[in-house]
């Protein structure tokens, strides 16, 4: 996905009511994770994930967590970005209820994250409309068609 080669089948891994959230946007289902990463090649003449490790811990039975270390390649407008990330993916019987992409390994600012709590919620409602407005633009979610 972060390699800007996703199909429809990728994401069959999260749960309907799934979370995605990085610092530009907050996404609800998957219809809207799907117009996240579609966005991706739209933006970025090239994309991908470099070096990573990966970790696992069961919370629970049926629940875990998996975290990937990375560094993460992008190209806007010639100019090269390369970003660390921390993906966190929250898993709930075998499907990813919660996938948070924290980038320079740093919390998401939210309302509880911050200290002034009216930032931290101005800061999600952002993060909400530019996930209306990818969403949007992608189509809603629709899968482009194979090439």
């Amino acid at each position: 996905m972060y390699n800007c080669t996703s199909s429809a089948a990728d994401y069959e891994i999260y749960a309907s009511d799934g979370i995605f959230e990085d610092p530009l946007m907050c996404a609800h289902g998957v219809k809207q994770i799907k117009s996240a990463f579609y966005s991706i090649p739209k933006v970025f003449s090239e994309a991908k994930m470099g070096e990573y490790t990966v970790t696992e811990h069961l919370v629970s039975e049926g629940t875990g967590e998996i975290n990937i270390d990375n560094v993460q390649h992008y190209k806007i407008l010639g100019r090269q970005i390369d970003m660390v990330s921390l993906i966190k993916l929250q898993v709930k019987d075998g499907k990813i209820v919660r996938h948070e992409d924290l980038w320079d390994k740093k919390p998401l600012w939210n309302r509880t994250t911050v200290n002034v709590p009216l930032v931290g919620r101005f800061v999600e409602t952002v993060r909400r409309g530019n996930m209306f407005l990818t969403h949007t633009l992608m189509g809603f979610g629709k899968d482009p068609k194979p090439k």
